[in-house]
C-alpha cells in the first residue's frame, strides 16, 4: 500500500460502495469491501500511516511503553513502512521533542521500502542473512538496541504446518537478534500465529526477558490467526 495524502475536501473521507466488482474474483471483492469499511484504514489516511498496521503497534505502545525518547529501534518486516513511520515519532527519531533524547530508526525488508524521513530504511534486504544483520550493527554503531520490532511473515505456501513452521523460524532469527543486540531492559514484539510451537517459544523468551505476553490489538482482524508476543525487560546474557 502506497503513502496517501489526505485531502482537504471531506468527501474524500465518506466511504464509497464500488459499482465495478463485476468480473473480479469472489476473494477480491470480499477484500475491497473489507478494506473500504475498515475504519482503521480511514485512520490510516487521515493520519498519514502507510496502511492500517500502525495502530497495531500504537496500542500496543500506549499500553505499554516499548518505545520512548532516544531508544533505538529496530523494525524487521518494515514494509511499507507504518511501524517504522510510528517508531520515528515515540523514538524521537525526528526530534519533535526538543527537550528529550534523539532516538534512532532502522527499518528491514524483502521489498523495497519508501524512503521515511528520520529513519534508515533497508529494502530488498534479508533480515535473517548473516550480512544483512551485519549492515545492520554497522550503522548502529556502539548504540545498543532498546526495541526489536518484527511484523514479519512468510509467503504463505497453503500448507498450514509449514507456513506456522516458517512464521517461528522467523521468530528464533529475530530473538537471536536482540539477544545479541539489546541494551538492559529493552523490549521485542514479534508476530506470530496461532500453533503448537508458540508456548515453546514463549518459553524461550522467558529465559531472557523479565516479563512475556501474548496480545491481540484490537487492529487485528477478529478473522486473523495473528498474535503478538511482547516480551519486556531483558536481563542480559550471562557470559
Amino acid at each position: 500500500m502506497f503513502f496517501r495524502r489526505l485531502h482537504n475536501s471531506s468527501v474524500a473521507l465518506e466511504k464509497v460502495i464500488p459499482t465495478n466488482l463485476k468480473g473480479k474474483s469472489k476473494s477480491s471483492q470480499q477484500w475491497l469491501m473489507r478494506q473500504l469499511n475498515d475504519p482503521y484504514v480511514e485512520k490510516a489516511k487521515m493520519l498519514n500511516y502507510r496502511c492500517r498496521s500502525a495502530f497495531k503497534l500504537l496500542e500496543i505502545d500506549q499500553k505499554y511503553s516499548i518505545i520512548k525518547p532516544g531508544h533505538t529501534v529496530i523494525d524487521c518486516g518494515a514494509s511499507p513502512g507504518s511501524w517504522s513511520q510510528l517508531a520515528v515519532q515515540q523514538s524521537n527519531a525526528d526530534c519533535s521533542k526538543p527537550n528529550k533524547p534523539k532516538g534512532m530508526v532502522i527499518g528491514v525488508d524483502l521489498l523495497q521500502i519508501y524512503p521515511i524521513e528520520h529513519a534508515t530504511m533497508l529494502g530488498n534486504t534479508d533480515f535473517t542473512k548473516q550480512e544483512s544483520q551485519d549492515k545492520i550493527r554497522s550503522l548502529l554503531g556502539e548504540r545498543q538496541v532498546d526495541c526489536v520490532l518484527s511484523d514479519m511473515a512468510p509467503n504463505a505456501t497453503g500448507v498450514r504446518a509449514l507456513d506456522q513452521e516458517n512464521i517461528i523460524t522467523l521468530c528464533y532469527s529475530v530473538l537471536r537478534f536482540a539477544i545479541l543486540m539489546s541494551s538492559l531492559d529493552a523490549s521485542l514484539l514479534v508476530k506470530v500465529w496461532d500453533n503448537g510451537e508458540v508456548p515453546l517459544l514463549e518459553k524461550n523468551m522467558q529465559k531472557y526477558y523479565q516479563q512475556v505476553r501474548r496480545i491481540k490489538p484490537r487492529a487485528s482482524r477478529s478473522d486473523s490467526a495473528e498474535h503478538f508476543i511482547l516480551a519486556r525487560g531483558f536481563t542480559g546474557v550471562e557470559r
